[in-house]
């Protein structure tokens, strides 16, 4: 790919994720029960992992790859902690 095309196209990729960022955000706000905003809430973190992709294709650094990666590792713990609490009421047994 020329380096022409790839800077248009991954900022519109970037707006995009931005929009849907807003989306989650209004779905956690607004969601009309606990696991719609769980739902909401790991798909924020995605999209968020993602625009960080992105910044560090945009920029060539490796840091934002790194920093993806422990927002993955967090969110998945977080995830798995959210939705244990909802279906027993206790994360700690």
């Amino acid at each position: 790919m020329s380096a022409a095309l790839l800077l248009p196209v991954i900022t519109i990729a970037q707006l995009m994720l931005v929009s849907a960022m807003a989306l989650h955000v209004f779905r956690m706000v607004r969601g009309p029960r606990a696991q719609d905003r769980v739902v909401a809430l790991d798909a924020f973190y995605v999209s968020g992992m993602l625009l960080l992709i992105t910044l560090g294709m945009r920029t060539g650094s490796t840091r934002y790859f790194e920093a993806s990666v422990i927002i993955a590792l967090l969110g998945f713990a977080t995830t798995v902690a959210l939705a244990k609490f909802l279906m027993r009421g206790e994360v700690v047994e």
